[in-house]
């Protein structure tokens, strides 16, 4: 009874399977089949035109012409003022309109109230009815009344006192004879090492600055050229007249890139490092500061 059962159930699925087989043998074959379809005049009875066609055929078509009315009809939508009547669509777009709408309308609301304000003061002064201490403010967001001034701790109250008492006695201030150079910065004129310090007992009124041949000579502050030319000791030689009472000075150069009356700025190249003058024993610079008349120590202004 068993065995009979399992060879029953062995057959059943072999019977199916062949059945399936079969089946979807006969489906493909009616899909490849081609039917014929003619077109006879009606009165001679003669055949006109026909043509043979398969379902396969006519699904393939049909799926290629719905593929190309779906590509026509987005192009259309995308590209066309249609999409704007589709659902949704103009949500993003007309709430951008409204903001923008309420902003303009609120300047416009704005520039009203403002030119109204202008013109009621404009009457009010005209006609003598509004005094000059009662004009109203025309912009009030335009004005701003603010207080920059920052409570100190009592940290900085400390210092500041303690400072005030060190500084009480500093004899400096009481030099009506002193540089001012607060608010000042000194370029260094070359980038070089000293080889000769300031020595006024010498008559040596500037520093030495060894540098390589041909480097930029730079202004060390903003003014106007009042000298340039040749000098046997000293070679070629250009001033500078400064604010505050100050003038540079420019020794032993192999160029001057300036003539008198130009102006120059902080930083600007003025001539190129040389070996000119009876005093010059390779490429250096001569520079010399002076304040008022009185030549002064460049090295306690500038940073070399």
């Amino acid at each position: 009874m068993g065995y009979g059962f399992y060879y029953f159930c062995v057959l059943y699925i072999i019977m199916a399977a062949k059945q399936s087989k079969k089946g979807f043998k006969s489906f493909w074959y009616r899909m490849r089949f081609k039917y014929k379809l003619s077109f006879f005049n009606e009165g001679t009875l003669e055949e006109v035109w026909s043509f043979r066609m398969s379902r396969l055929t006519a699904v393939s078509i049909f799926a290629v012409f719905a593929l190309v009315l779906i590509t026509i009809t987005s192009l259309l939508i995308i590209t066309t003022p249609i999409r704007n009547y589709l659902p949704g669509y103009l949500d993003v777009e007309v709430r951008k309109e409204i903001m923008q709408n309420a902003l303009r309308a609120d300047s416009l609301e704005r520039i009203l109230s403002v030119h109204s304000f202008y013109l009621e003061n404009v009457v009010g002064l005209l006609t003598g009815t509004m005094p000059l201490d009662s004009i109203r403010e025309i912009d009030s967001l335009a004005y701003a009344n603010a207080n920059y001034e920052i409570p100190r701790s009592q940290k900085e109250v400390n210092f500041v006192r303690a400072f005030e008492e060190e500084e009480r006695y500093n004899l400096t201030t009481l030099n009506p004879n002193h540089t001012p150079t607060d608010a000042i910065f000194f370029y260094k004129p070359v980038n070089g090492i000293i080889s000769a310090h300031y020595e006024a007992d010498i008559r040596h009124y500037g520093v030495d600055l060894v540098a390589a041949p041909k480097e930029s000579v730079l202004a060390t502050l903003d003014g106007t050229v009042i000298f340039t030319g040749f000098d046997p000791q000293f070679g070629n030689v250009i001033q500078l007249q400064h604010k505050n009472g100050f003038i540079s000075i420019y020794k032993h150069n192999e160029l001057l890139l300036k003539r008198m009356g130009d102006q120059v700025a902080a930083g600007e190249a003025i001539a190129l490092v040389g070996n000119t003058g009876n005093l010059s024993t390779g490429p250096h610079l001569h520079f010399e500061l002076w304040y008022k008349g009185s030549s002064v120590n460049p090295e306690e202004y500038i940073a070399f």
